[in-house]
């Protein structure tokens, strides 16, 4: 095709002028054997000293010069230990898979605990910088947010709460090799010779390169001038999903048929997205209700201090389905998890401004009242507690105060014991404040029952939904009396 630039992914072209002239900085990436963070690596690896970090160990790492670190990330201290040293951290997770056989809990309340546990651990090293990669916002964003896009602004927010310098990247769909949105579209193409799309597929957005993504990535490591901004990055070119279906196409070489309908159909596209762009369900739902948005770049937050060639769209397609090289990720160790382990995020509203230390300790109080004659809590130790089942001797469970890992914001118990749990080295129980304590979460971690799995799953893990629903209702009208 005429006109297209040539070699994008020459080394060379992402060097930036003063690049020699800087010390390098420790940069630690968050998501780094994803899409953007194993191709930023690729490109970038002589330029910062960076740290990838992932929840596996690493057996064997050719390339020496990137530092890879262990961390569990939902794990306030192990985040805090993995950002040791680091002067800038980038923040590229989407907890869009679970990491335990059960999860209860929303994507949404797992990104928000997920990104505070990030944002304390950067404010405890000291950390320069947070850059964070999300999604583009549309301009009238307090009506009838997708799940999707609200995530990501919540996750916006909570990273830079506590004073972070923080840079938020806003993107629309990002066109690269190996890139989740843009397969599902090469997928459909390549699939379907005649595509009847429904409504979404005229709304407008702005896709982005990985070339010119990783380019204004770079850019803002370490620049003073994008602290505390966020910035809605794209193409120049204003486009709509179904342009792009034909563009793709076009550059493909493909002959297709795309016909527009005047209805959305949530469910249908979720289903024929799924089952021919080849992403699984989990990714697809969420991405897919965020396409009923006009995603555009808002000319205010729109990147100014640094020109960018951009690649048209056609060019960004070619790279992505020309490019032979492949960003080179280490092996990893197996992970051995526990077994039948459970996590469990539930989320309060808290209007009424009640203090974290006060919800934790009312909860311990509320729920033998809730169940009246069935539980007994009981002190247990010095500070424990124990919830016993009627008059038993011996408790269903056992929590024990963790003060040293808990403040204002947050209160942790261990749990400690009981006859309901299998292993007592493993699960803990929080209670924390998020957004300045706008939410409550109410977490359960790496829990092992010790009923059986099939039983558990359908008497003991629903009646802990139930209880945090009660709970939360109870909070609520004590809100409404007190009002």
């Amino acid at each position: 095709m005429k006109g297209l630039k040539l070699n994008v992914f020459n080394p060379f072209f992402f060097m930036s002028s003063s690049q020699s002239e800087k010390k390098k900085l420790k940069v630690a990436i968050a998501g780094a054997g994803g899409y953007i963070g194993r191709w930023f690596i690729h490109h970038y690896r002589e330029h910062y000293e960076i740290i990838g970090l992932s929840r596996r160990k690493v057996k064997s790492n050719l390339q020496t010069e990137v530092e890879w670190r262990q961390v569990e990330l939902y794990s306030i201290s192990s985040t805090v230990e993995a950002l040791k040293g680091v002067d800038v951290a980038i923040y590229l997770v989407h907890s869009m898979n679970s990491s335990t056989r059960l999860n209860q809990g929303s994507f949404e309340d797992t990104d928000l605990l997920l990104a505070d546990n990030f944002s304390r651990a950067a404010k405890a090293n000291g950390v320069k910088q947070i850059i964070f990669l999300g999604g583009i916002i549309p301009d009238n964003y307090e009506e009838n947010l997708s799940r999707h896009i609200r995530s990501r602004l919540e996750v916006e927010q909570v990273l830079g709460s506590r004073g972070n310098n923080l840079t938020a990247l806003r993107a629309s769909i990002i066109v690269g090799p190996g890139g989740s949105s843009f397969d599902m579209i090469k997928n459909l193409v390549q699939k379907l010779p005649v595509m009847i799309c429904p409504k979404w597929t005229e709304s407008k957005t702005q896709p982005i390169s990985l070339r010119d993504t990783l380019t204004i990535l770079d850019h803002c490591i370490g620049n003073s001038n994008v602290y505390n901004q966020a910035i809605e990055i794209g193409s120049p070119e204003i486009l709509t999903y179904r342009e792009m279906l034909e563009r793709t196409a076009k550059v493909l070489g493909k002959k297709r048929m795309i016909f527009s309908v005047p209805f959305f159909s949530l469910g249908l596209s979720k289903f024929w997205v799924g089952l021919f762009g080849e992403s699984p369900s989990q990714l697809v739902s969420p991405l897919v209700e965020s396409l009923k948005h006009t995603l555009t770049v808002n000319p205010k937050l729109a990147l100014k201090d640094k020109n960018i060639d951009y690649l048209n769209y056609d060019e960004s397609v070619l790279e992505a389905v020309n490019s032979n090289e492949k960003p080179y990720l280490p092996t990893f160790y197996k992970r051995k998890g526990i077994k039948n382990t459970v996590r469990s995020i539930q989320r309060l509203s808290n209007e009424s401004g009640y203090s974290i230390p006060w919800v934790a300790n009312r909860y311990k109080v509320w729920l033998p009242w809730f169940f009246k004659f069935l539980i007994n809590g009981k002190m247990s130790g010095q500070e424990g507690v124990g919830f016993f089942l009627m008059n038993g001797r011996k408790p269903m469970l056992e929590l024990t105060p963790v003060h040293d890992r808990s403040d204002q914001h947050r209160e942790l118990f261990y749990i400690s014991g009981g006859w309901l749990v299998k292993r007592f080295d493993s699960g803990w129980l929080e209670f924390r404040g998020v957004l300045d304590d706008k939410y409550i979460l109410t977490a359960i971690h790496d829990f092992v029952p010790r009923l059986p799995w099939f039983i558990y799953v359908n008497t003991q893990a629903k009646i802990h939904l139930w209880v945090m629903n009660r709970f939360k209702n109870y909070l609520e009208k004590k809100v409404r009396f007190i009002g």
